[in-house]
């Protein structure tokens, strides 16, 4: 039997992922120092998060499907840069599980998701975003991230954002080699400012110009 292929579609996220978004974003809160929340949510208290990113304007919520070639083609808020449409290599040959992990709509696999928010409250920070992607464990070192990042600026091209800022709790040579590949430069270390788990973290600042 011939493998399936399978694409990997970048598009706008909407209320029907928020059971899969909550999810995938209470593994980073439960098992890693990602995110300083320490209390997981249910997708109800996480529902203000999601209706603050709209399909367009600057602050944007972009999510990574997993659907067997041609199921999705034609679904509303779909990205179409050719960074956010692009099929992958993955056989479901004989013995090879299917992908597991959280379901985004249709059924199909949510493999990660890139935002950009406010990065501060005031309104002269208005043109200045942070940014931050989160992979699905079963989906690291699939390049999910650098097709969510590239997808995510150029989504952002268009609108009035000068710096994209991205905070990394350290430890992580992997997002800080991500972050490089698309141009942030690191701008200095905020030393053990969070507490989780027991211990102190440091968080890296890094910063893009976009305009």
């Amino acid at each position: 039997m011939l493998p399936r292929c399978r694409e990997v579609q970048v598009r706008a996220g909407t209320e029907a992922d928020l059971p899969a978004l909550t999810e995938l974003y209470n593994h980073y809160v439960r098992e890693t120092p990602v995110t300083f929340d320490t209390e997981p949510f249910s997708p109800e208290r996480r529902r203000p998060w999601l209706l603050s990113h709209p399909q367009d304007g600057p602050h944007r919520l972009l999510v990574a499907q997993e659907t067997t070639e041609g199921a999705i083609t034609s679904q509303e808020g779909a990205i179409t840069s050719h960074a956010a449409h692009a099929r992958m290599a993955t056989a479901e040959a004989a013995g090879t599980p299917e992908t597991a992990g959280t379901a985004g709509t249709a059924g199909t696999a949510l493999l990660g998701y890139a935002t950009s928010g406010p990065l501060r409250p005031k309104a002269a920070y208005a043109t200045s975003v942070e940014v931050s992607v989160h992979c699905a464990p079963h989906a690291v070192g699939r390049g999910i991230g650098t097709l969510l990042h590239q997808a995510l600026f150029d989504a952002l091209a268009d609108e009035d954002v000068h710096r994209a800022y991205a905070g990394i709790t350290q430890p992580n040579e992997a997002s800080a080699r991500l972050h490089a590949r698309f141009g942030f430069r690191h701008l200095g270390t905020h030393g053990e400012v969070g507490h989780k788990f027991g211990r102190y973290w440091d968080v890296a600042w890094y910063e893009k110009r976009l305009g």
